[in-house]
């Protein structure tokens, strides 16, 4: 029995990772029209700068798990962009200035989510009642899935 229990997870983990897949590339794809212009890196940026004010370029760089020189290009086009501002130095580290969305990136980061709420929730309206359960009866185990 554990063995089946095993090779079941596996065959679902793989059908679960292809869904995914699929799901956040169609996202990207449909849920931008016109897009918006902004890469994936600078879009989880400015949502990663919007749940933590006052941030610094290498705190983002390690969330991020990437290198602090690339992070401060992404965060450097942003500014330029006017989405990101950068506040005063820290008088403990010159080198460190904390990062907060601008009214301008706030706009931006609330326009994307909506579109993309609402390409998704013409997709769901699409399914049946029985489809519409099921999805509904799943987002509590792939919410523990995601915070195990």
């Amino acid at each position: 029995m554990p063995n089946q229990s095993i090779e079941r997870s596996q065959q679902l983990s793989e059908q679960l990772r292809s869904a995914f897949k699929l799901l956040i590339r169609e996202m990207r794809r449909d849920g931008e029209p016109g897009g918006d212009g902004l890469p994936m890196m600078q879009t989880m940026l400015l949502v990663s700068v919007a749940e933590h004010p006052g941030i610094g370029v290498a705190e983002l760089a390690r969330m991020q798990q990437v290198r602090t020189p690339t992070m401060s290009a992404q965060v450097k086009a942003l500014v330029d962009a006017g989405l990101i501002a950068r506040g005063a130095p820290d008088p403990e580290d010159r080198r460190r200035s904390s990062l907060a969305l601008t009214e301008a990136g706030t706009e931006r980061l609330h326009a994307l989510h909506a579109r993309r709420i609402d390409w998704l929730a013409q997709r769901i309206a699409r399914l049946t009642p029985a489809q519409m359960n099921a999805l509904e009866a799943a987002i509590e185990p792939l919410t523990l899935i995601a915070r195990s």
